[in-house]
């Protein structure tokens, strides 16, 4: 199947902001399409969050922390996780499809690899969540010394989109485990398998407000969910270009350094006629799109123009 017949686009898909378990509109009324890269056809409208999307669902996740979620034991934190992980095992097929149409990449790929590890990822850490656990340390004197694991609060979440849902996976499942909230903005480019994610997010039985899923673009909505003028959120960001550049104060100077550093080098196939994998080129260059260092030929690194060591 190819990404063009991935999804029959007999309508379009619409979906709107995920905030406090409910489904609204953005508060400026802004929409914005994603197409099929197959086809160049729209595949689905999207509400478009900014600056007041994201103040509302920073502050809802914030009441779901301090309320239910805080309230909830870690069994049954593992247990709504193990549940996710069911549902999205059921709907794979349909996921996998949306992710080709959105994302672009072959069928296979999305329904033989990258499904089954998001399935893994939810099942592996909902395991987790009831074996996060403290330390008592001896220490000389009369004194009773120990460590207390707890969770951090409102995680601020921006993915890439070359694994929109592996991504996202990656980032809600630890987050969330440890008993965080979180408020995700996925890729401006491939929303969709978010907004997917979000209804069964809901179908599964989490509490109001524990996940707000809200798309828009990096230099509103990501610049504002990265901001370090909100002092309730905890941020983390993977990827290069939007992902990796959203935001801008203090806070965040610390992990941009290192974040772009660790993109600085890009990469090529070697020209090298005697290497057995040089027939594979096109194959492992394909591989090697943003994080996916998992080329299949050897490659060497080409540093950037403004790639400048550092002290």
């Amino acid at each position: 199947m190819s990404s063009a017949q991935a999804v029959e686009n007999k309508e379009q898909k619409k979906y709107q902001l995920f905030i406090d378990g409910q489904w609204v509109d953005a508060e400026s009324g802004k929409t914005f399409q994603t197409p099929n890269p197959a086809t160049g056809e729209p595949l689905a409208e999207i509400a478009e969050a900014d600056k007041a999307d994201i103040d509302k669902a920073v502050a809802a996740a914030r009441r779901a922390f301090e309320g239910k979620w805080s309230k909830l034991s870690a069994r049954d934190r593992g247990r709504l996780l193990y549940k996710l992980s069911q549902l999205i095992e059921q709907h794979s097929a349909e996921l996998a499809a949306l992710e080709t149409a959105d994302n672009g990449k072959p069928i296979k790929e999305s329904l033989y690899v990258d499904l089954p590890q998001v399935v893994e990822n939810f099942e592996y850490f909902a395991g987790w969540a009831t074996k996060i656990e403290g330390e008592t340390i001896p220490v000389p004197g009369k004194m009773f010394n120990y460590t207390l694991r707890e969770p951090i609060g409102v995680c601020g979440q921006i993915i890439p989109w070359n694994f929109p849902l592996l991504m996202a996976a990656w980032k809600l499942a630890p987050a969330l485990a440890a008993g965080n909230t979180v408020v995700l903005k996925p890729a401006e480019q491939t929303p969709v398998g978010a907004m997917e994610l979000a209804k069964l997010i809901q179908e599964a039985g989490f509490p109001e407000g524990v996940v707000n899923i809200v798309p828009g673009y990096g230099e509103t909505a990501g610049a504002a969910l990265a901001s370090s003028g909100n002092d309730q959120l905890r941020r983390a960001r993977h990827g290069s270009g939007s992902a990796a550049q959203a935001g801008g104060g203090p806070a965040d100077r610390g992990y941009r350094r290192v974040a772009r550093r660790a993109q600085a080098a890009r990469f090529r196939a070697q020209d090298d006629p005697d290497n057995w994998s040089q027939p594979r080129h096109s194959r492992g260059a394909d591989q090697l799109r943003a994080e996916a260092r998992a080329g299949l030929c050897r490659v060497r690194p080409e540093p950037r123009p403004d790639d400048r060591r550092e002290g």
